[in-house]
């Protein structure tokens, strides 16, 4: 996902109307959470840090999740997890940097 398709995702949450593309009714459902303040956030092919980086987002992003998953243990802003978030497909980040206001699951589990 590009940090456009993060930004519309939070446009949709926040009733900022029409973006200009089609909005399922799953993609308007989806909530979006901050990633921790002042942290350029790595994006990996899968939930472990052994999986390639696939880019980096920038300071000030929200994401949505997908779904979450059990990987790599993190530490990180808020606490250490070993959880991971599916942000875009084939696309997962540490929750340990996304303020989800709780260490546990707040999605189903991916797979």
């Amino acid at each position: 996902m590009s940090v456009d398709r993060a930004q519309e995702a939070e446009a949709i949450e926040n009733g900022a109307g029409d973006t200009g593309s089609v909005v399922t009714e799953a993609a308007a459902a989806v909530r979006t959470y901050a990633v921790a303040p002042g942290v350029r956030l790595n994006v990996r092919s899968g939930p472990g840090t052994q999986y390639n980086l696939v880019r980096v987002l920038p300071e000030g992003v929200r994401v949505p999740i997908y779904c979450q998953t059990p990987g790599t243990t993190v530490t990180g802003t808020y606490g250490t997890t070993n959880i991971w978030d599916l942000i875009d497909s084939g696309e997962y980040v540490s929750d340990a940097y996304v303020h989800t206001g709780t260490d546990g699951y707040i999605a189903p589990r991916c797979g």
